[in-house]
């Protein structure tokens, strides 16, 4: 097989790996929901459904995309060697940089998710982009990847770069995509799952949830940030936690 019929099986094969994953994590705590008797999106149901119907088409055009930078650099480590994705672990070094790399990587790609997020509220880019994402009112399980093309390019880009410079275990790339997926997931879908005593202890202070996540949903200028409240912290964005007895 030639270089570029390898390339695009790379991109299909990392295309459908992604869109099974969304569907599966998605339709998953959507499930959940439901089973809790929480109304998650609009409260009418002709307008919910057309609202579900649309986050699952914008995530699944958001998972081509994704799957591009991610697909070329899977295979160019699989082919040629060209990343830093380690697949053994030699020595004690190594084994203490697998759980660091893990909070470098997410501690990057919330910074970068921090600051494009807020770039895409800017004007001209939230009417011509991020109000796709933002179309979802209140957002559903469903609308994790719920982007505008232009914005599912923003967020697929950094994590295939990273793999070209700082090195990781295939074991722990995994744990780092798991995360993202869930975050993004239950960030979205309209209820906490972490106990009201981590929401308002150390937890609920230094990392994001639903309850975080809902207030920049109904704002729109606060809570940019993805894993943690660092960046809106330090920026004085960071407007706290969503009352959910308040109807959004």
């Amino acid at each position: 097989m030639n270089t570029a019929a390898t390339l695009v099986l790379a991109v299909l094969s990392m295309a459908a790996i992604i869109a099974v994953r969304y569907l599966a994590v998605s339709g998953g705590f959507a499930w959940l929901t439901q089973r809790r008797g929480v109304q998650a999106g609009p409260a009418d149901p002709a307008k919910r459904q057309r609202q579900i119907s649309a986050e699952i088409r914008w995530s699944l055009i958001s998972a081509v995309i994704y799957a591009i930078p991610a697909g070329l650099a899977i295979e160019a480590w699989r082919g040629w060697g060209l990343t830093q994705i380690m697949v053994s672990v030699d020595g004690p070094l190594q084994a203490a940089w697998v759980p660091v790399s893990i909070l470098v990587y997410l501690f990057l790609h919330d910074g970068w998710f921090y600051w494009t997020h807020r770039w895409m509220h800017l004007p001209r880019l939230f009417k011509a982009a991020h109000a796709v994402h933002h179309a979802s009112r209140p957002p559903t399980a469903w609308a994790a990847m719920s982007f505008h093309p232009w914005e599912a390019i923003s967020g697929a880009i950094l994590i295939p770069a990273l793999m070209f410079i700082i090195p990781i275990h295939i074991g722990a790339l995994g744990m780092v995509m798991l995360i993202a997926t869930i975050m993004g997931v239950t960030n979205h879908m309209g209820w906490e799952m972490f106990p009201q005593s981590w929401i308002n202890g150390w937890f609920g202070r230094h990392f994001i949830s639903a309850s975080h996540h809902e207030a920049h949903h109904r704002h729109y200028n606060c809570n940019y940030g993805l894993y943690f409240r660092f960046w809106d912290k330090l920026c004085g964005t960071d407007r706290g936690l969503a009352n959910w007895s308040q109807q959004a």
